[in-house]
């Protein structure tokens, strides 16, 4: 299986504080970035599987859409504990947006990693899924290292140290809170790609998810296709989401943002945008990623 690492600039965050602040005030009435301490990511209302997002931290990017549609390719089935081993970091925490396994829960799914890997493992990951019977989002704790078909993460030794602190709201333009970050960058930074990875919390407002239908008998080819597919809802806050982004690809034909998120109201999945733009809060912690490892890339065999 072909696995590739490339190294990411990693400008300073007092250079980022500027940079991403200045995106954030093209695209939200007020907007906040500072270098802070990270705080304890294991309490509410974030409960991750580790306390903080440092500690040599990577992006990780699994397989890929094309494993996935037209058709699926069933033995595209992937394990944390091997990817982080094939990344470098064995024992390293995990975050992200991910397809679920669907050999272990039966049907397709979204799936919100967000564990330790190795032997002790701490695991909190989520999985969402539509059901058949009305329709509805279906959400779960779900204490599993399997995914299918793709993921990008975040992989780092989940230890506390310097993060960006990122606060937004009342939402005047056209992008949501990740791709304004990621674009910001790469307006600045061009063809060095920046890699972050991390957590937001929804404080206020609504905010449009999808979940994906269980696998289609017909490929899926065009755009028209796969959003008939896609089940979309709209989700109340709080929400926490766990995020990953690139601001450019370096070649390795990367997804460049991907954003898993999940309520208190038992709903879960693919983050678009807010709805509720006049409303809406955001404040995430993010750390830069030293590198990027590309796993099984599509194509590559």
């Amino acid at each position: 299986m072909e696995v590739i690492t490339k190294n990411l600039l990693q400008p300073s965050y007092r250079e980022l504080v500027d940079v991403l602040k200045s995106a954030l005030l093209d695209n939200f009435a007020v907007a906040d970035v500072e270098v802070v301490d990270c705080p304890d990511l294991t309490q509410a209302p974030f409960g991750l599987a580790a306390k903080g997002i440092c500690g040599s931290p990577r992006l990780v990017e699994v397989g890929g859409v094309p494993y996935l549609m037209p058709l699926p390719d069933f033995d595209k089935v992937y394990n944390i504990d091997t990817v982080c081993e094939q990344a470098g970091l064995p024992q390293g925490f995990v975050l992200g947006a991910a397809a679920g396994p669907h050999k272990q829960i039966g049907l397709n799914s979204e799936l919100m990693p967000n564990l330790t890997a190795g032997a002790d493992s701490v695991n909190g990951t989520r999985v969402s899924y539509v059901n058949k019977e009305d329709g509805c989002c279906v959400l779960l704790q779900k204490d599993t290292k399997d995914l299918s078909f793709l993921a990008n993460l975040l992989l780092c030794e989940g230890v506390a140290g310097k993060v960006l602190k990122i606060k937004a709201s009342r939402r005047t333009g056209k992008d949501n809170f990740v791709s304004c970050l990621r674009k910001g960058l790469a307006s600045k930074y061009g063809t060095e790609a920046v890699g972050m990875g991390g957590v937001f919390l929804i404080e206020k407002g609504n905010a449009k998810f999808h979940v994906m239908s269980d696998f289609s008998e017909k490929p899926l080819v065009t755009e028209d296709d796969v959003n008939n597919w896609l089940r979309f809802y709209e989700y109340k806050s709080p929400l926490v989401c766990l995020s990953v982004f690139i601001s450019h690809d370096p070649g390795l034909e990367l997804r460049l943002e991907h954003s898993h998120g999940f309520n208190i109201s038992g709903e879960g999945g693919h983050y678009h945008y807010d709805t509720t733009p006049d409303d809406v809060e955001y404040t995430a912690y993010y750390t830069v990623a030293q590198s990027i490892v590309r796993v099984d890339r599509p194509g590559s065999h």
